[in-house]
């Protein structure tokens, strides 16, 4: 049994990986979206 044990261990702990790596992100950032550039004028 510790065979099929270490297996179904193994197994759960990739599962548990793909679905974090695949899953939405859980970052708080806010969506701003593209922003114009509003950098320097030509001084000529």
């Amino acid at each position: 049994m510790n065979i099929v044990q270490a297996i179904r261990d193994t197994v759960q702990y990739v599962v548990e990986a793909a679905t974090r790596l695949f899953s939405p992100s859980e970052d708080e950032c806010p969506d701003i979206g593209v922003q114009p550039y509003d950098g320097d004028t030509n001084p000529e």
